[in-house]
């Protein structure tokens, strides 16, 4: 295997996959990046997630940790010191995780119905997508970032999605400033970092990916 001790198999476009991307930066943790091809699976990536087989898998000392909010929390708890992005208060690291679930739980399935469906369900995915950002931004309120002055755990589980935003208005024909403008601001002040800038592709090649992607599911 890799002679560096941390590996992140993952795919580019995977908003989970850039979560890891994002902490393993604001860490300063070298690693080795892994890309998979998920039509195509690598040896090494079944052999570390046999349960589920899918991106992203973090790989410490030869050791695998799956699902990304599970990886997130393991860099948290290995590299505590390094640019801490759970709180230190437990309330607070609570309330972190429950947006961080919350955002699992909802996110990746309404936004892939806004571009993978139509008529009546793609409208019925749109009004809860947007329910559940406003939701969000709510939570959000006027702070600069979801746990206060400084970016933390549920703003980078919550910034990868950005990198979609683009796909879901154009194939879904709706604006996500328009019903949350504070959320595009949020998002725009995480891009000021580098670590996140560094780890979300444009978003017009994710829209590529997904065009290319609905063709191979025969959506066009």
């Amino acid at each position: 295997m890799s002679e560096k001790e941390v590996v992140l198999l993952d795919f580019w476009p995977s908003p989970f996959g850039m979560r890891l991307r994002i902490a393993l930066a604001e860490k300063g943790i070298d690693y080795e990046y892994k890309e998979e091809d998920l039509w195509n699976k690598s040896p090494l990536l079944l052999k570390s997630n046999p349960v589920h087989k899918k991106i992203p898998v973090l790989i410490h000392k030869g050791k695998p940790v799956c699902e990304s909010l599970i990886a997130l929390q393991y860099v948290e708890e290995v590299w505590p010191h390094k640019s801490p992005l759970l709180p230190s208060d437990p309330y607070a690291r609570a309330r972190a995780r429950f947006w961080a679930d919350y955002i699992d739980k909802k996110l990746y399935d309404l936004g892939r119905r806004t571009w993978a469906t139509k008529g009546e369900e793609q409208e019925a995915a749109k009004k809860e997508f947007l329910d559940s950002l406003k939701l969000l931004e709510a939570e959000l309120g006027d702070k600069p970032y979801f746990g206060g002055d400084k970016f933390g755990f549920v703003d980078a589980v919550l910034i990868p999605y950005y990198s979609w935003f683009y796909t879901y208005e154009t194939c879904g024909n709706f604006s996500i400033e328009a019903d949350c403008p504070k959320l595009i601001f949020w998002a725009k002040r995480c891009l000021e970092k580098e670590s996140v800038k560094k780890s979300l592709p444009p978003q017009e090649k994710v829209y590529g990916f997904v065009l290319e992607l609905k063709k191979r599911l025969g959506l066009l």
